[in-house]
């Protein structure tokens, strides 16, 4: 008999709401400060530069946005654990996004400015579960905020990796909900008990079909950082790796998680 779907975790949307926007912030104080050889500098997501980068970063913002301007959808809603794996299909069609906006927005602070204006002033006035059309599919708006926060700590990470020294900080809120979305979306993957992954401070969760853990130390036990994880979920690190660099510890006999990331890309 199959394990049981284990209860989607909840998630504050007030916490949300403020987390997206902090960590908005972070990064539109950071792309303030770039200078156009910068900009022009390559990144590690095929062939976008730091300015296409800095552009999707204003597009996470901005999907809340168009959602809010456009009619309420009658569609059932995506889940959040669905989110992840439904990302991928609709690559192309972002980058083409990317590339049209960083080229038809020179001035990105000015955009930056733009897009965060539209979402305070209609974030206050939406309700957490008003569906919105988004790119993957319909979501309430608390759900959608939870996705955006993947997507601002996830592009920071690649925004840090492309400009040394430019060091933009997490909102600790911002990064504890990705982590846990990613954590949960591994959970909802390889269902069962056997595996315990840690992420100290933010999440712990078991997976993995095998022989239950009741009490005690658990016999397969992963941990590792929540940027590291996050790097593994959405393949910017592999998992042979980040053993090999001591970034992740592996202990068991079903602690080898590779066959099973990344869970985006």
């Amino acid at each position: 008999m199959p394990p049981a779907r284990k209860r989607q975790r909840a998630y504050d949307p007030v916490k949300t709401r403020a987390a997206v926007l902090a960590q908005f912030g972070n990064v539109r104080a950071a792309v303030r400060t770039l200078t156009p050889g910068r900009l022009a500098a390559s990144t590690r997501l095929g062939d976008w530069t730091v300015r296409e980068l800095a552009a999707h970063l204003a597009m996470a913002l901005e999907a809340v946005n168009r959602g809010l301007d456009g009619p309420e959808p009658t569609t059932p809603a995506l889940t959040l654990l669905d989110w992840p794996s439904a990302t991928a299909p609709r690559a192309a069609e972002v980058d083409e996004d990317v590339r049209a906006l960083a080229a038809a927005e020179p001035d990105l602070d000015a955009l930056y400015e733009r897009t965060e204006a539209r979402f305070t002033e209609r974030l206050p006035e939406a309700r957490d579960g008003r569906l919105l059309t988004t790119r993957v599919g319909a979501m309430t708006l608390a759900d959608h905020l939870v996705t955006r926060t993947v997507e601002l700590v996830v592009h920071t990470d690649d925004l840090n990796a492309a400009v040394p020294d430019l060091d933009i900080p997490y909102d600790r809120h911002a990064l504890a909900t990705c982590t846990r979305l990613l954590a949960d979306t591994l959970a909802a993957k390889a269902p069962g008990a056997s595996t315990e992954v840690r992420v100290p401070p933010y999440a712990v969760v078991q997976c993995v079909e095998g022989p239950r853990h009741t009490r005690g130390t658990p016999p397969n036990v992963v941990e590792t950082d929540p940027l590291t994880w996050i790097r593994l979920a959405t393949g910017r690190t592999r998992w042979k790796t980040a053993l090999d660099d001591a970034k992740v510890s592996a202990s068991g006999e079903r602690a080898d998680l590779g066959a099973l990331l990344p869970l985006m890309s």
